[in-house]
C-alpha cells in the first residue's frame, strides 16, 4: 500500500461509532489498526483517512461539535449511488443532497455529481462522481 502525500487524522469523540459509520456505511476498508489506541488507518478508493479516538497527545483547544468546522474533504468515488442507498437505509441525513456542479478549470470545465454528509462528529464529506468535461462556451 502506498501512503498519499496527504493523509487527513480525524479526532473522534466516540471511535467504535465512528468505525462503525466509514466502515459499515461508506464502504471505507481498515488497512490496519491499533485497537489499543484506537486507532484505524482507512482507504477508500484512493482515498485514505486515520481516525482516533480523542486524547491529550496534540491537544490545542476544546473540542466541540461540530469538530473540523470551515473544511470539507472531498472524496472521489466511482459512483456516488451505492453511498446514497446505504446512508438511507441507515437513516442518515444528508448535508446536500445531490447535485451535479460544473466547475471552470482554464477553458473547460470539469463535471462532477456531488453530495455531502456529516460524519458522527461533524466532519464534512463531500463525495465526488466525475462527469466528464466541457468546453466553456464564449
Amino acid at each position: 500500500m502506498n501512503f498519499n502525500s496527504l493523509i487527513p487524522e480525524f479526532s473522534v469523540l466516540d471511535f467504535e461509532r465512528s468505525i462503525n459509520f466509514y466502515t459499515k456505511i461508506l464502504f471505507f476498508k481498515i488497512e490496519y489498526q491499533r485497537p489499543e489506541k484506537k486507532f484505524a488507518f482507512l482507504s477508500f478508493q484512493g482515498s485514505q483517512i486515520m481516525i482516533e479516538q480523542v486524547n491529550n497527545v496534540w491537544f490545542i483547544g476544546e473540542l466541540v461539535y461540530p469538530l473540523g468546522r470551515g473544511i470539507n474533504f472531498q472524496i472521489d468515488c466511482n459512483d456516488i449511488q451505492p453511498l446514497l442507498d446505504s446512508l438511507a437505509v441507515h437513516k442518515c441525513s444528508l448535508f446536500q443532497a445531490p447535485e451535479d456542479n460544473w466547475y471552470r478549470k482554464g477553458k473547460k470545465l470539469l463535471g462532477c455529481r456531488e453530495f455531502l454528509v456529516q460524519d458522527s462528529d461533524g466532519y464534512l464529506l463531500r463525495f465526488s462522481q466525475y462527469l466528464g468535461e466541457k468546453t466553456v462556451e464564449k
